[in-house]
């Protein structure tokens, strides 16, 4: 997966956890600097530790504006987590057009596992991210969602080379997507020689061509 910075067009994010992005230009930036003062902040701190009232102190924007555009800390984080979500669709969905047949499928998810990887190294902010949707039920809603968008992109990518039932691919997918994830981030915990040794064992794991039966 290449790196790429995070899309700029929030708003898609579920209503109970997020509003909607301004439109009109002062409101905008007024916006994405609340967005990148949080990225500094969660890195800094940490999701526990980060507050609303960090962003105030550090930017100058008042209690009130800031609440227009962000009802409270999980509206901020799920914004972010949004955006790093759909720059992993982006680089997923490309990674997956090169399966042409059964035996593309491995080369296919292994990029995957280190694209991610990658990611997570060259945005430390997503660490923060990851640890912030643990122990929030908003958050762990929106990484559902993300984790079934992913799993549909990879059945669609699987489905004319599978002779199996709808419901054994729909499992095989997601069974796969959650053991990258899980190997992604056990992966980040560690130093890079050991992370990439552990992510060289995991891909020799995984799947070497589409089931067929």
């Amino acid at each position: 997966m290449a790196r790429g910075k995070p899309a700029q067009a929030p708003g898609s994010i579920t209503a109970s956890v997020a509003r909607r992005a301004p439109t009109q230009k002062r409101s905008r930036e007024r916006f994405e600097a609340i967005l990148a003062c949080a990225e500094e902040l969660l890195v800094e701190k940490g999701s526990d530790a980060f507050r609303m009232s960090d962003i105030v102190e550090r930017t100058g924007i008042p209690f009130g504006s800031l609440y227009q555009y962000f009802p409270d800390r999980t509206a901020v984080i799920a914004t972010l987590a949004e955006r790093y979500n759909a720059v992993g669709h982006e680089c997923v969905a490309r990674e997956l057009e090169a399966i042409r047949g059964p035996r593309d499928l491995h080369p296919a998810l292994s990029r995957i596992t280190d694209g991610f990887f990658r990611m997570y190294r060259r945005e430390p902010v997503m660490v923060a991210l990851w640890d912030a949707t643990r122990a929030d039920p908003g958050l762990q809603a929106l990484d559902r969602e993300d984790c079934e968008h992913l799993a549909r992109l990879l059945e669609e990518a699987m489905r004319p080379h599978y002779q199996g039932t709808a419901v054994e691919l729909d499992r095989f997918a997601r069974l796969v997507l959650t053991l990258i994830g899980a190997a992604v981030r056990h992966a980040i915990t560690l130093d890079d020689r050991d992370a990439r040794g552990t992510l060289s064992q995991f891909k020799a794991m995984l799947p070497r061509r589409v089931p067929v039966d």
